[in-house]
């Protein structure tokens, strides 16, 4: 292995975008050398952006180059089996965007293909990353809250769904679109796996959608009953138009832990008619930027010093199962085991 990685982005759509912005400079030891999209147009533009030595539209002719040590997936979810496992025979090591899969079943041929050829495998929750979660996990961790009893954890999302969205049998609604970050931070903080979940949620900004879609919904709540006894409880949205909020409490047996706020500065105007106003935060880019990149140095940083990945495969197989379970728990109306 080099003293430097080289990196090939698959996906560069508006995601794919904020890792090539990171290994485009912002990352130790790791460059981005290639890229790939189906899409001409994607490719293009993102050519214009990163200018780099290798442009490729077919994911399979990128594998065959040896410049190339890793790649980052940021496709549709329906490709990260078949390019993740392509990849891992080829010998790159792989980051993949979340969802991991489409099932566990793939999570599992994943894991097993990057065990197989001994290539690091590390999965896009940068939740984790972020130095407000992270040291979160960090105050748990010195018994100074007690025991962790509770977890609150919560994600809002401003946009408008695209009309794909509308249809959760493809895409599963704000449980998988938002929430799968809040299933993955509640595991963290638990410290435990999950062993049942329960859904609701209802379509509250979108009715004329619902003679088409019924089972379409934008708001949810998600309760999880952990092994060790530690109650999750996930809330998601989709559409609320005032900004983007993601939050999340710990109770324990002896205080709190509050991490997050919806505010996007510290600086509050406060008017004669006794009013309080702040900027609300508009995306999750520009809430979570500095932990892309702390996500992607720790990617980088595994491969260099042959270390673990923080987040695994197995980490991304449970939360997709999580998931899976929430969904099938709001379409049957009904607790789901684990």
């Amino acid at each position: 292995m080099r003293d430097r990685i080289r990196v090939c982005l698959i996906g560069c759509g508006r995601a794919g975008m904020i890792h090539a912005k990171s290994y485009a400079g912002l990352v130790n030891g790791a460059e981005l050398a290639a890229i790939c999209d189906a899409d001409a147009k994607n490719l293009a533009a993102a050519q214009k952006i990163v200018n780099v030595r290798f442009v490729y539209n077919d994911y399979r002719e990128a594998l065959k180059n040896d410049e190339i040590d890793a790649v980052i997936v940021v496709t549709p979810t329906r490709f990260h089996k078949d390019i993740v496992c392509a990849a891992a025979n080829a010998g790159k090591h792989i980051f993949c965007e979340k969802p991991m899969a489409s099932s566990p079943e793939e999570c599992d041929e994943m894991i097993e293909s990057c065990r197989k050829n001994n290539v690091k495998l590390q999965i896009g929750f940068m939740r984790r990353f972020d130095k407000n979660f992270k040291r979160g996990r960090e105050i748990i961790d010195s018994g100074v809250i007690g025991p962790v009893a509770m977890i609150k954890s919560n994600t809002y999302g401003p946009s408008e769904p695209k009309e794909w969205m509308y249809d959760i049998r493809n895409n599963q609604g704000p449980i998988g679109e938002v929430n799968s970050h809040d299933l993955d931070i509640c595991r963290w903080y638990a410290g435990s796996e999950p062993r049942r979940i329960y859904a609701v949620g209802n379509n509250f900004r979108s009715p004329e959608k619902a003679a088409e879609y019924p089972d379409y919904y934008d708001s949810c709540s998600v309760t999880i009953e952990f092994a060790n006894g530690v109650i999750g409880v996930v809330t998601g949205a989709q559409y609320v138009q005032y900004g983007y909020d993601a939050r999340t409490e710990i109770l324990g047996t002896k205080g709190i832990v509050k991490v997050g706020t919806q505010r996007a500065d510290s600086v509050e105007t406060v008017t004669r008619d006794m009013t309080i106003v702040s900027d609300s935060m508009d995306s999750w880019r520009t809430l979570f930027r500095e932990a892309y990149v702390a996500e992607a140095q720790a990617f980088a940083d595994s491969i260099l010093n042959d270390t673990e990945p923080q987040v695994t495969g197995y980490d991304g197989k449970i939360a997709l199962t999580m998931v899976n379970a929430g969904v099938r728990s709001y379409l049957e109306k009904r607790p789901v085991d684990i």
